[in-house]
């Protein structure tokens, strides 16, 4: 399958993309996710960089540990909420593919509702439980200060970060993916400003430290959900896909819920499952006896993420568009879909691998400022990750679209089993040993990578996905 597709191959689906090539299609739905990601990845840079070059010597190293343990919170609180956008995403593109344009905003009222309320529960999970967790990690002292004022303020970025996912994650299931990245234009813009504003800018507004970078974000995600709302307000038209606000479409609606809930459910069971499997490998790599560990984690995370940001781009797209063509009864379009961009994929994260080995060190010191501690730490990691990064895009690639698709619970089962293996039994042996290192954490994460490849191959193939009910 190489996308060469003429268009009479190709079912009609709604809005822009109809009669376009597959690659194009492909290539419409991926560019704005990944301007989004690229996006995403200048905040994360711009908090690293702002918060290593504010302190130096010992306190920078506690603030860095600090905000490692914070950009892991932050993450699996968005991904939380985000189990919800997986559920809005699934039904949203299925009732677009069917031509059902009052199914499709119901889907967009209902998931905001249900964004709002898994918002409140991650702020109220988070401001309960940061004291127990900053404890379980096993921080310094003084780090466990800056993580305590940076995590509690950062909770209440929660509804409003889990209203707007929800609602990108319905306008990307329509087919528009433009929105969902100007919105996240304003949250990213908004914070970066703020989050320097804050912390370097003139008294009153500067001098904040890390609660100044928290209170950035938070701003960000409120200035964003408000642009995503006016956008979808201000829509007007006779096609009835084209998403916007209804008073129908916002009252509840039982029936739409329970569809969405059922796909986010076992997504949220799986979230919930990484994250403590997550919290064993954080856990385990802040109490090595390493200087700067942790830090350092976070750090070559944020370079690593170069490569997911085209990967999930991609993915975002290929989802969309298997729940549209499934939503329109071909099966066979959702398989080739699939698989022209499961190849794409794999040439595009190697590659940014490659640069991740040749370039190492000037990517860590570009986050790192001049710590020595930091550099020596990081770069190693980079090269074994290059390793993994066919691995990582076939799993970034198949979990999604198998989600995408509503086969929720079979990525849940799969991907669960073979990290509870990996990076709970394997790393805890490994730790036991008493030969651990921070590279031989990573090494094992990136065996954990290749056999989820290997397993959701052959799922892939299988081909009971593609039963999946939304």
């Amino acid at each position: 399958m190489d996308g060469a597709e003429t268009k009479a191959d190709i079912p009609i689906l709604a809005g822009r993309l109809g009669g376009l090539s597959l690659a194009r299609q492909v290539a419409v739905l991926a560019v704005w996710p990944l301007l989004e990601n690229a996006l995403a990845f200048l905040v994360g840079v711009t908090d690293l960089m702002v918060s290593s070059r504010m302190v130096t010597g010992e306190t920078r190293v506690a603030v860095m540990d600090a905000m490692g343990l914070g950009g892991y919170v932050g993450w699996f609180f968005n991904i939380l909420q985000g189990a919800v956008a997986v559920g809005v995403m699934a039904l949203v593109s299925r009732a677009v593919g069917a031509r059902d344009g009052a199914l499709a905003k119901r889907g967009l009222g209902q998931g905001l509702w249900l964004g709002v309320i898994a918002g409140i529960g991650s702020l109220i999970v988070l401001q309960l439980g940061t004291a127990l967790l900053i404890k379980e990690m096993g921080l310094s002292p003084a780090a466990s200060v800056y993580a305590d004022q940076y995590l509690r303020i950062l909770a209440w970025s929660g509804p409003f970060s889990g209203a707007m996912m929800a609602l990108n994650a319905a306008l990307r299931g329509s087919g528009d993916t433009r929105t969902p990245f100007l919105s996240m234009i304003v949250v990213n813009v908004v914070n970066m400003g703020l989050s320097i504003l804050f912390v370097y800018g003139p008294a009153p507004f500067g001098g904040h430290g890390v609660s100044g970078i928290a209170w950035g974000t938070v701003i960000g995600w409120c200035s964003g959900l408000l642009s995503v709302s006016l956008v979808l307000a201000a829509r007007k038209g006779v096609d009835e896909t084209v998403l916007r606000w209804t008073r129908e479409a916002l009252r509840f609606h039982r029936e739409t819920m329970a569809r969405i809930v059922r796909v986010g459910i076992p997504q949220s069971m799986e979230i919930a499952g990484m994250w403590a499997i997550h919290f064993v490998g954080i856990q385990t790599i802040s109490k090595l006896p390493v200087y700067g560990a942790l830090g350092a984690h976070i750090i070559a995370i944020r370079v690593e993420s170069m490569s997911f940001m085209p990967g999930f781009a991609i993915a975002t797209a290929a989802a969309a568009l298997t729940g549209q063509y499934l939503g329109a009864g071909s099966k066979p379009m959702a398989v080739k879909v699939v698989r022209f961009c499961w190849k794409i994929n794999i040439a595009v994260m190697s590659i940014i691998g490659v640069c991740f080995v040749i370039f190492r060190e000037p990517l860590v010191a570009m986050l790192a400022g001049d710590s020595p501690e930091h550099l020596h730490l990081a770069a190693p990691l980079l090269v074994v990750c290059a390793f993994a990064q066919p691995a990582f895009a076939t799993c970034i690639l198949l979990k999604t679209t198998m989600r995408g698709a509503g086969a929720t619970p079979l990525v849940m089962k799969w991907a669960f089993s073979i990290m509870v293996f990996f990076r709970i039994g394997v790393l805890l042996y490994l730790k036991s040993t008493g030969t651990l290192t921070l590279v031989g954490v990573w090494t094992v994460f990136a065996v954990d990578l290749c056999v989820q490849a290997l397993v959701f191959s052959w799922l892939h193939f299988r081909g009971k996905w593609l039963d999946a009910k939304v």
